[in-house]
C-alpha cells in the first residue's frame, strides 16, 4: 500500500527540517520527501495545519506483563503508547518473575507482535533476580533482542557490580541504565526531604541520596568506558554532575521524566498518592536544574517511567501507596503545553527529546524521516486542547497527577511501518 501525507509541517531534528512537505510512504518505508508529490494511485492523507514528527520514543515504561497484568499488559500498555504518540517504546525489567532471561525477552516481544499496536523494545536485568548478586545472560538477552539492561525500581547498590556490568555491557554496545539512589540515605523517605516533608511529618527522601549515586556511576563509566544511562534524573545536583561529564567526554546520557518537569514538591500538600514517584518531586530548585538541562542540551531524552498501579494500591494512607505514575498519555500534551508553548524549548528541540535522543540512546536507527527509513511517524496538532480525563486512557490504571488539566497540543495520529495505530484527527 500507499500512503501519501500531504501538507504537514515536518519537523524532522535529524536533518534539521523544519518545512512544509509531502511524505511518500511505500511497503512500510519512507519512499520520498519533497515539497510537492503527485498522488498516483497513493492514499492521500491531508494533514494541512498539523506537524509530522519522527515516531516518537519512549525509552523507560513499566508494562506488568508477566505477572501484574491486573495493572498493565504489554497489550493495554502498547496501545496506550499509541494512543499518546509514542511509536515505540523500552520496557522495564521488573515483572514477576523479573526479566533476567531470554525466554522473557521473547515473551514480551510475541506479546508485543501479537497487540500488533507500538513497538515494544525489552529492557533486560542487569542482575539475577534483580538481587544484586550475580550478573544476568546480558549477552544471552542482547542476541534475543534486549536493547539495554537496567535494575530499574532497585539501584545497583554495589559499585564492584556495577564495574562489571559496564565492563560487559561495553562488548555489546548497549547502555546499562540505572536507578541511581542510596538506599541508606533515602531510609524509608517518600517524599523529598525538605520543608514540605517537614510540614507534613513524612520521612524526607535527600536529593543528595541521587547525587551520590550519578557521581559514583560516571566515575565507574570513565573507569571502564562503558555507557552508563542515568534514568528520571530527579535533581540539580545530578545535573550539574552529568553536564560537567559530558563536557570532558564522559560516556554518560540521562533522561528527565515530565512530571519531574512541571511539578515540584509543593503538589503533595494535598496528600495525593498519585504525586507519590520514585524519584520523588524535588523542590522548585531542582525543577529550575532540570529545565536548563534540558534547554542547554545536558538531557538526552525525555522519557515517562510510565508506572501502572491500579486505584486499590493508591487509594490508601500516603506513606502505604505504592509509588508510580502513568504517563505515556499525558507526556506529549504536558510538554507541548508546558514547554514548548511557554517557550522554554523550541518544538525542534522538544521533537528531539522525544526521537532523535533516545534511539541514540539505545543505539537504535530510529527518530528520523529519511527516504528508505521505516515510516514510524508522529503527527501533533499544536493547538489542540486537551482535558487529561482517565476515562479516555487506553491504560488500564489511572495514576496520573495530572487529572483534569486543561492543555494546549497533543497527539492525533501515530503510524508504525506506514500503519496506522492511533487516529484522532
Amino acid at each position: 500500500m500507499k500512503r501519501l501525507l500531504k501538507n504537514g509541517r515536518v519537523v524532522d531534528p535529524a536533518s534539521a527540517t523544519d518545512a512544509t512537505l509531502d511524505i511518500l510512504i511505500e511497503d512500510g518505508r519512507i519512499a520520498a520527501i519533497e515539497e510537492s508529490i503527485e498522488p498516483g494511485k497513493s492514499e492521500v492523507i491531508e494533514l494541512e495545519g498539523l506537524t509530522v514528527c519522527p515516531g516518537f520514543i519512549d525509552m523507560h515504561v513499566h508494562f506488568r506483563e508477566p505477572g501484574q497484568e491486573w495493572k498493565e499488559s504489554v497489550a493495554t500498555g502498547a496501545a496506550a503508547a499509541a494512543s499518546g504518540g509514542f511509536t515505540a517504546v523500552a520496557c522495564m525489567p521488573n515483572t514477576v518473575p523479573v526479566m533476567d532471561n531470554r525466554a522473557l525477552v521473547e515473551f514480551v516481544q510475541a506479546q508485543a507482535r501479537e497487540a500488533g499496536m507500538s513497538r515494544v523494545w525489552p529492557i533486560g536485568a542487569v542482575t539475577k533476580g534483580q538481587d544484586g548478586k550475580e550478573l544476568a545472560e546480558i549477552g544471552d538477552m542482547n542476541a534475543a533482542g534486549a536493547v539495554a539492561f537496567s535494575d530499574d525500581g532497585r539501584p545497583i547498590r554495589s559499585s564492584q557490580m556495577m564495574r562489571m556490568a559496564l565492563e560487559y555491557s561495553k562488548i555489546f554496545g548497549v547502555p546499562i541504565i540505572d536507578h541511581c539512589e542510596d538506599p541508606d540515605l533515602v531510609a524509608g523517605g517518600v517524599v523529598h526531604e525538605g520543608w514540605v516533608s517537614s510540614r507534613l511529618g513524612f520521612k524526607g527522601w535527600p536529593g543528595v541520596a541521587e547525587d551520590v549515586i550519578v557521581a559514583r556511576n560516571i566515575l565507574l563509566s570513565d573507569y571502564t568506558g562503558g555507557h552508563v544511562h542515568i534514568a528520571h534524573m530527579s535533581t540539580a545536583g545530578s545535573m550539574r554532575l552529568v553536564r560537567e561529564a559530558k563536557a570532558r567526554g564522559s560516556r554518560v546520557t540521562c533522561e528527565v521524566t515530565p512530571h519531574h518537569l512541571v511539578l515540584d514538591h509543593e503538589a503533595v500538600m494535598e496528600f495525593d498518592t498519585y504525586t507519590k514517584m520514585n524519584p520523588p518531586l524535588r523542590a522548585a530548585e531542582d525543577l529550575d536544574g532540570l529545565l536548563e538541562g534540558l534547554a542547554d542540551g545536558t538531557v538526552d531524552a525525555i522519557a515517562t517511567d510510565h508506572a501502572p498501579h491500579h486505584c486499590d494500591e493508591k487509594c490508601v494512607e500516603f506513606s502505604r501507596a505504592p509509588f508510580g505514575v502513568v504517563g505515556l498519555e499525558t507526556a506529549v500534551s504536558i510538554c507541548l503545553d508546558r514547554l514548548v508553548h511557554r517557550d522554554i524549548i523550541s518544538l525542534s528541540r522538544m521533537v528531539e527529546l522525544f526521537s532523535t535522543g533516545p534511539a541514540g540512546v539505545l543505539g537504535m536507527d530510529k527518530g528520523k524521516l529519511a527516504v528508505g527509513a521505516e515510516a514510524d511517524i508522529t503527527v501533533l496538532d499544536l493547538d489542540r486542547e486537551v482535558t487529561v480525563d482517565a476515562d479516555d486512557f487506553e491504560s488500564k490504571s489511572e495514576n496520573s497527577p495530572f487529572l483534569k488539566w486543561k492543555l494546549r497540543g497533543g497527539p492525533v495520529m501515530t503510524m508504525v511501518d506506514g500503519r496506522i495505530i492511533h487516529d484522532r484527527r
